[in-house]
């Protein structure tokens, strides 16, 4: 069983939610009809990020799956919940990802010359701690460092949303994605008892991701690791257990020490749409996709898997070849331009920090 014993919670807060439980259960469920239905026609603008949840279709089912998993006490978890705020907010940002531009404007946002200066800084500031990391999970510093990049800048960006308050109204206002947040948000309930956060000053990403690593709650209770040695899994302070925890993420999704990630194709005719068309998961072998119309030089064997993946320039489509390494790093971020963009933000990572 979990208790929540890493912070306090006002004892004033559950009779609060006894009283509200005496409202009639019409004027609840209008309520709640109503917010919904203004989410839909309106958009997440009519939400007001003072809005809050409703106690008996929201909550309570919340509840009562603490107690039923892992036999949370009932009048913990509605303390907690009654601190929580709809954010229309984030209603709105969820619309709008950065992953849904095309890549030539997407690689823009990230690949710019004070994201490189910075990586190559935060290299050198890191090096030992790095080298540590490549012994032990054997992951390159620049991918570690450009994925702090594009996560958080170096830990400068870590997220101004309450976390609570992101997975709440994901959880409980998101219908199409409302499963996945309230598992993170049961997660994130549990997280802050095992590391001792105060879940009620969390910060973090409109989607609920944290610190300078911007883990989501399930992956930091399941991959972070304590490699500053101090006791405590610290990914919101700690940059020694950020760069650990994303090796040991990177190397639990099947990295491959020393191999190939993705390299650069040409295509011709049409058969090579086939191959684009089974998604960015390594399905085909090098020489079946060659076989297709695709060039490409690798150093890796024709029987290796990989996937042939097209990306948005001003002027048409650029195609590449990834590998297995190309898809675990898609593990952190589902993405296949987020994953390309690391690859690149890393090789002007390494590019500067040999310079100096």
């Amino acid at each position: 069983m979990n208790g929540l014993i890493g912070y306090a919670f006002p004892e004033a807060v559950p009779r609060a939610f006894e009283s509200s439980m005496r409202r009639s259960k019409c004027s609840r469920f209008a309520a709640t009809v109503i917010a919904l239905v203004a989410l839909l026609v309106f958009g997440p603008d009519s939400v007001a990020d003072s809005d809050v949840f409703d106690p008996a279709t929201e909550i309570e089912p919340f509840v009562a799956r603490m107690v039923e998993h892992h036999g949370v006490p009932e009048h913990r978890t509605r303390a907690l919940l009654a601190q929580a705020k709809v954010l229309g907010s984030v209603l709105e940002a969820i619309q709008r990802p950065a992953e849904r531009k095309p890549w030539h404007k997407y690689r823009k946002i990230f690949l710019t010359e004070k994201r490189i200066g910075r990586g190559a800084e935060f290299w050198r500031k890191h090096a030992s701690v790095l080298a540590r990391a490549e012994e032990r999970f054997g992951v390159p510093p620049e991918i570690i460092v450009a994925i702090i990049g594009v996560e958080s800048f170096y830990g400068a960006h870590r997220g101004r949303f309450r976390v609570l308050d992101s997975l709440a109204t994901l959880g409980f206002r998101y219908p199409r994605r409302s499963e996945f947040f309230l598992s993170e948000l049961e997660a994130f309930v549990l997280l802050c008892d095992e590391e001792r956060l105060d879940p009620a000053n969390v910060k973090g990403s409109y989607a609920g991701a944290m610190g300078i690593s911007q883990f989501i709650s399930s992956s930091y209770r399941r991959y972070a690791i304590d490699f500053d040695e101090d006791g405590s899994r610290d990914l919101m302070h700690s940059p020694e257990d950020a760069i650990g925890s994303i090796a040991n993420y990177l190397s639990e999704h099947d990295w491959r020490p020393g191999a190939a990630i993705a390299v650069r194709a040409e295509v011709e005719g049409d058969a090579f749409r086939t191959v684009v068309e089974q998604g960015m998961k390594p399905h085909a072998s090098l020489a079946s996709i060659r076989a297709s119309g695709v060039s490409f030089a690798t150093y890796a064997a024709e029987e290796e898997q990989a996937a042939l993946l097209e990306f948005e320039t001003a002027n048409g489509y650029e195609y590449w070849i990834g590998l297995t390494n190309f898809y675990a790093i898609t593990r952190y971020n589902h993405s296949r331009l987020y994953a390309l963009v690391v690859v690149q933000l890393a090789q002007r990572i390494r590019e500067r920090f040999e310079a100096a």
